[in-house]
């Protein structure tokens, strides 16, 4: 079975877990940890960051520096993965779900400003597949109302909108480092800060509530409790994967960009034929090839391509249920607006093995799927 989804291994991952386990220190922040802070404000031109164990817990950290409370409400698309809404479902707020672009799969700029009110504290776009909606504009709706951009970049690692990197265009940005990431370290994230205003607080919520990093750095005699939080931080071990993976990156994402490009020109070629959809790109954005995706005709001629491949040996997967139509999202959320292109796209979209070292089988997934579109 060539599978979905397969981490990467670039080379210094095993060397720097063995040099985190003789320094003696394996609990978070430490040498591996700041040397991850460094690379990603020095590579990603970004004022601050801090790593956390998963993105969900950078947006959940985001909650809490917002001070988002009951009654607060978020505004989001539904075409996301749960953690984007459950993060401020969890301080009391209300998400507000609203169309996406049909081009660009990403929140529809223009849909939101129908569903401002005095109750939205924040919009979140998500960056899907590693690209952006036009930041411009959201960032223009944002400061005319008075709004916190918080950018779920866990999918945008390295991906650009213009000449600036996804994830530090906001007030504040969430990567994620999980094993089906572009860069992983299995279970892993980071929060970016723009608003150097934030900083200090994002630490102490960090570090359970504490002055910890203050007390390190000497700027205080003592820590204590000053804040509420909690334990967001990854482990050195952890740190230590990602620093190689960091590293190694740039390389690691070109090597995608080459995979991504085979699957566009096989798809281009059986496009007409078979009535295919395929990513549009907009000329905004420089992406990181995080997915390929096709999209069917229809939902039975997608899930009947899916199990057609699965049975021959190839795994391609479709996404998510929108969250307008979960159970907890008609429970915690609410939607603002019709939500035909969310419902369409997610009926109809599969998306592609796309890993590093794929590229060896791709003329037998290709063959493959000839073999199979002429039978949808």
């Amino acid at each position: 079975m060539i599978p979905f989804n397969k981490a990467v291994l670039s080379g210094n991952e095993f060397n720097y877990m063995k040099m985190a386990y003789k320094k003696g220190k394996l609990s978070g922040d430490g040498y591996f940890t700041h040397k991850c802070h460094n690379w990603l404000k020095k590579n990603l031109n970004a004022q601050d960051a801090l790593l956390t164990h998963s993105a969900t817990a950078a947006l959940e950290m985001s909650a809490i520096l917002l001070d988002i409370k009951p009654g607060d409400e978020i505004i989001m698309p539904s075409y996301t993965f749960v953690s984007t809404a459950n993060a401020f479902v969890m301080s009391g707020a209300t998400p507000v779900f609203v169309d996406i672009d049909r081009d660009t799969l990403c929140i529809d700029e223009n849909l939101i400003e129908e569903a401002i009110n005095k109750k939205t504290r924040a919009i979140v776009p998500v960056h899907y597949a590693g690209i952006s909606p036009q930041m411009h504009k959201l960032q223009k709706i944002g400061k005319k109302n008075n709004l916190t951009i918080i950018e779920d970049a866990a999918q945008g690692i390295l991906s650009k909108y213009n000449e600036e990197y996804l994830g530090t265009i906001g007030d504040l940005g969430c990567f994620s480092f999980h094993e089906t990431k572009n860069i992983t370290c299995g279970e892993g994230g980071a929060l970016i800060i723009n608003n150097e205003d934030l900083y200090e607080r994002a630490q102490h919520i960090r570090e359970k509530g504490t002055n910890r990093n203050q007390f390190i750095s000497g700027k205080v005699d003592k820590y204590t409790w000053v804040d509420k939080g909690s334990s967001f931080l990854p482990g050195e071990i952890n740190a230590a994967f990602l620093l190689a993976q960091l590293e190694r990156s740039k390389l690691l994402t070109r090597q995608r960009i080459k995979i991504w490009n085979k699957y566009d020109k096989f798809f281009k070629s059986v496009q007409s034929k078979f009535n295919l959809e395929l990513p549009n790109i907009p000329k905004y954005n420089k992406h990181n090839a995080h997915m390929y995706y096709v999209l069917f005709e229809s939902k039975q001629k997608r899930d009947k391509f899916m199990k057609l491949t699965y049975d021959l040996g190839v795994n391609c997967v479709f996404h998510y249920i929108p969250l307008h139509s979960a159970p907890a999202g008609k429970k915690f959320g609410k939607t603002v607006g019709k939500m035909n292109i969310t419902n369409d796209i997610s009926s109809r979209l599969l998306r592609m093995p796309l890993w590093v070292g794929i590229e060896k089988y791709q003329e037998k997934i290709f063959t493959t799927f000839e073999r199979v579109l002429s039978k949808v």
